[in-house]
């Protein structure tokens, strides 16, 4: 018998009602409307040493209003363990690390007084634009450049349990560590699954560190002492400032190496960056280090790039990232540094330098000649690393 005209719709209808309710079931209704899932958190770690242009590197991405950045978390473990070496503390250093990563801050119970704290116990927490701003402290907009100065007076008196909020509301996490010397203490980071850990790993000129650590040999002396170890007793005085050089350009020799040896995928976990690249085209490296880790190059973050490295002078604070002749700092060694001192330095740091691309000079007259371009355009670990 056959169903009147309106029946027939009725129960077409039906069929389709049911023919979607069975497809909600089975595919749920993010996938009808193609929402996307909730972006998973990006964890970047910018690897360097002292006096290599890191402050600037950090701020680069700590200014960004996507960034929950921290400047030099592990400070808080070697502080703690000061006759301690660099490599005893390592395993600790990794394991603050993660847990900052994953918005842990439970983890500083270990190295901060017990009891009540600010978020200003943190070591140069100034220096995040993220516990400047909301939702920790309303002060700096969304399109705004942060100010450590203005930071500190304002917003110090947050409580603690603020700088984990303000970690879990960004989509990138951001620390800048000078306190690693190898890449062995941080395999278990790579591999762990609940880490999207990427690592840019900073270098700058032998020279140019060297030359900035004569300027700042009081406030590094203890780092100095932690970094020599054992040797500290048996290196002569003159020559302690060359021997940790000589830790130091090791050390990056030996990261940079061991990406080698990672298997395909974590090698495009790297990027290598040299600090005089950098200065040289500051916009386009910038651009370069956001795509790296997805992030976007606003308008206002390229003005105050372009700004804060074309200034008149040289840095006002040898900590405090201001504007400055960026350019012309990463020179400075050329005419400050007498060749006695730059021909040593090139001894323990050569293979460092071959490695990335920074030609010796082997006179006076070289070094002074600032035509004679020091810096390879080919270095040999560019085809290692992420080129962005």
């Amino acid at each position: 018998m056959m169903l009147p005209k309106k029946g027939r719709l009725l129960m077409l209808l039906a069929s389709q009602v049911i023919v979607i309710a069975l497809f909600f079931h089975m595919f749920g209704h993010r996938h009808l409307f193609q929402e996307e899932e909730p972006r998973r958190p990006m964890h970047v770690l910018v690897l360097s040493s002292w006096r290599s242009g890191s402050s600037f590197v950090g701020q680069l991405f700590g200014q960004h209003p996507d960034v929950f950045y921290l400047m030099e978390p592990a400070w808080h473990v070697w502080m703690t363990f000061t006759s301690s070496t660099a490599w005893k503390l390592h395993m600790a250093v990794r394991d603050l690390l993660r847990s900052i990563f994953l918005c842990d801050m439970s983890v500083f119970d270990a190295y901060m007084e017990p009891g009540p704290r600010k978020q200003s116990s943190l070591f140069q927490w100034e220096q995040s634009r993220a516990l400047c701003s909301s939702p920790v402290c309303d002060f700096f907009s969304g399109d705004q450049i942060s100010s450590p100065k203005h930071c500190k007076v304002l917003c110090s008196q947050q409580p603690f349990d603020m700088v984990e909020k303000a970690c879990r509301f960004h989509s990138h996490v951001v620390l800048k560590e000078v306190r690693l010397f190898n890449l062995q203490a941080l395999y278990p980071l790579l591999t762990d699954p609940s880490l999207n850990l990427h690592i840019v790993h900073l270098v700058r000129d032998p020279r140019a560190v060297f030359r900035s650590r004569e300027h700042t040999t009081l406030e590094l002396m203890t780092d100095s002492h932690m970094v020599l170890g054992q040797h500290l007793k048996t290196t002569k005085k003159e020559d302690q400032p060359y021997y940790a050089m000589q830790i130091i350009c090791k050390s990056h020799v030996d990261i940079a190496k061991a990406v080698q040896t990672l298997p395909e995928a974590l090698q495009q976990r790297f990027l290598l960056l040299r600090y005089e690249d950098l200065v040289r085209a500051p916009l386009d490296q910038t651009s370069r280090l956001y795509k790296f880790v997805g992030l976007n190059f606003f308008p206002h973050l390229q003005t105050w790039v372009h700004n804060v490295t074309r200034g008149k002078g040289m840095g006002q604070h040898a900590f405090h990232t201001n504007a400055r002749d960026a350019l012309n700092v990463s020179q400075a060694w050329r005419w400050s540094l007498p060749y006695k001192k730059v021909s040593l330095l090139q001894d323990v740091c050569g293979e460092a330098m071959d490695l990335l691309g920074y030609l010796q000079v082997r006179s006076q007259k070289e070094q002074s000649n600032l035509s004679l371009d020091l810096l390879s355009s080919s270095h040999t670990l560019g085809q290692v690393y992420q080129e962005g």
